[in-house]
């Protein structure tokens, strides 16, 4: 989707929500471009070769596959001096977020958590309109301290 699509559906969106009347001009989304079929490597079709030799030769196991990809190396988990793991913020507050969904009651949308700080990092815990009840959030925003507190045990925060 291109950018012009994107921003008139953004503006529509604004503007019905802010009551205007106004219309965003419509952009038609360019055509598909016309991509040539893909035939997959392994729907060859069958060979008229009645030579044995020459079917032995395509699948002979030192011939390389054209599709071969690289092998990656496996991740590497940073750590620090004292052996906490060095995760960023997006990874810890899903950390956060994974321990608060074993709570009872716990929405399974509309939460948000945010990380912050450097050496004490802290989490903040956020709810959309309607996602729980007072008094559950008020319980799971009491039950973040105690987390954080043993996560920075073993997590720190990578900047």
């Amino acid at each position: 989707m291109s950018d012009e699509v994107k921003d008139a559906g953004l503006v529509a969106m604004i503007s019905s929500i802010l009551g205007g009347n106004k219309r965003a001009d419509s952009v038609a989304p360019p055509p598909p471009a016309e991509v040539p079929p893909i035939v997959p490597a392994d729907a060859v079709g069958p060979t008229s070769s009645s030579d044995p030799a020459a079917a032995k030769a395509e699948n002979a196991p030192d011939a390389v596959p054209a599709a071969t990809k690289p092998v990656e190396p496996p991740v590497q988990i940073a750590t620090t001096r004292d052996g906490k793991r060095l995760l960023p913020a997006e990874a810890i507050a899903d950390l956060v977020l994974g321990e608060l969904r074993k709570l009872e009651d716990f929405p399974s949308s509309g939460v948000s958590v945010t990380v912050y700080g450097y050496r004490n990092w802290n989490a903040m815990l956020t709810f959309a309109p309607f996602s729980t009840s007072f008094q559950n959030a008020t319980r799971f925003r009491q039950a973040i301290p105690d987390l954080v507190f043993k996560l920075r045990r073993f997590v720190e925060l990578e900047i």
